[in-house]
């Protein structure tokens, strides 16, 4: 990858505006776009459904790929020590952890998280 100014004396590797890191060892959450998702800006919510009468948790409208997704579902399943899958904009956990995620998700450093429903 190319840097700023690449190919003269004020030659600088790009960084990411969230951490820092140079663009190669950045771990921040990538979008679908590919670029470093803004946690803050994402209004994400939580929701717990009764399917075939068991609980499940649902986060949705996560503007993450879908890389960061199963990263994040396989943080969440650890957590909450029960299975899950990941869906075109967010994760489902099984059981009823909406009280847990809600607490997780702003601990990660997302601003706009809201529960949902009941």
């Amino acid at each position: 990858m190319a840097g700023l100014f690449d190919g003269t004396s004020l030659e600088q590797p790009v960084t990411c505006g969230v951490c820092g890191a140079s663009s190669l060892a950045c771990e921040c959450p990538k979008d679908t776009s590919g670029a470093v998702a803004d946690r803050r800006a994402m209004s994400v919510r939580v929701r717990r459904e009764k399917r075939r009468g068991k609980w499940l948790t649902v986060v949705y409208q996560l503007e993450l790929s879908e890389a960061e997704r199963k990263k994040m579902l396989k943080t969440l399943k650890g957590r909450c020590a029960s299975g899950g899958t990941v869906t075109l904009d967010g994760v489902e956990v099984q059981g009823d952890h909406k009280a847990a995620l809600l607490t997780w998700l702003k601990g990660e450093g997302y601003k706009s998280v809201k529960g949902a429903g009941g």
